[in-house]
């Protein structure tokens, strides 16, 4: 199971209090820091991080009001992903490093992953809290995606292909893990990718409003990591 790290010293605002400042944009706070413990009690409270356009600038804190979620049993399979399922071999946390250095690559555009949001997730996986899904073929990491899992929460950070349908296939191994066990617990498990895209979008992912996101986060917090990332603790250094 994952450690605890020690709590943070900061403290976010309650987004449910239309009183707060800010609280209708999707940028909600800036400052703070990565250690892990400030990470994870932003998360459970509809946060995630993202760097300024420097590595001077503050930390940015966003929760969407209008947030991007996947339905588990609303990921469209196209018959072209279906075959191309059949292609890759799903692993998971065997690179998580060469995941996030792949979902990092300069070269990709709009990349926003810089060294501290790097150390950061590189932390938190060691502590058991970050986790990789990866699409390999032929022995080579072919794409994957990165996330946070929290109970029943899994918190998508980013994806990358070198190969074609690559980061899609490891989209459908995380759902098939998300979707393991029983259907009561199933149904309260949530899928969070922060934005939609047309890209998601076209792959079933929806917009929720905050408010309900929130509630669906409060019933997801409190059930048990699903069987792929609960992992063992052995020899883990908390």
């Amino acid at each position: 199971m994952p450690c605890e790290p020690e709590p943070t010293r900061w403290v976010f605002a309650d987004l449910r209090d239309p009183r707060a400042d800010g609280m209708l944009d999707d940028l909600v706070a800036m400052g703070a820091d990565l250690a892990p413990g400030t990470v994870l009690a932003a998360y459970r409270r509809g946060l995630f991080p993202m760097p300024g356009e420097s590595a001077r600038d503050p930390i940015l804190w966003f929760s969407p009001v209008e947030r991007g979620v996947l339905p588990l049993h609303g990921l469209k399979v196209s018959r072209s992903l279906r075959r191309s399922t059949r292609d890759f071999e799903i692993r998971i946390d065997t690179a998580f490093e060469g995941v996030v250095d792949g979902c990092a690559d300069p070269r990709r555009p709009q990349g926003w992953i810089d060294d501290r949001i790097r150390a950061a997730y590189v932390e938190l996986h060691r502590l058991g809290w970050a986790h990789s899904v990866e699409a390999w073929r032929d022995g080579r990491l072919a794409g994957g995606l990165y996330g946070v899992a929290i109970g029943g929460l899994f918190a998508g950070e980013s994806m990358f292909h070198r190969e074609r349908d690559a980061s899609k296939v490891a989209l459908v191994g995380l759902v098939e893990a998300l979707c393991d066990g029983p259907p009561e617990v199933v149904a309260d498990r949530l899928l969070d990718v922060q934005w939609q895209t047309p890209h998601l979008a076209s792959l079933g992912v929806v917009e929720i409003p905050r408010a309900e996101y929130l509630d669906r986060l409060d019933r997801a917090l409190a059930l048990p990591l699903p069987p792929a990332f609960a992992g063992a603790d052995a020899g883990r250094d908390c």
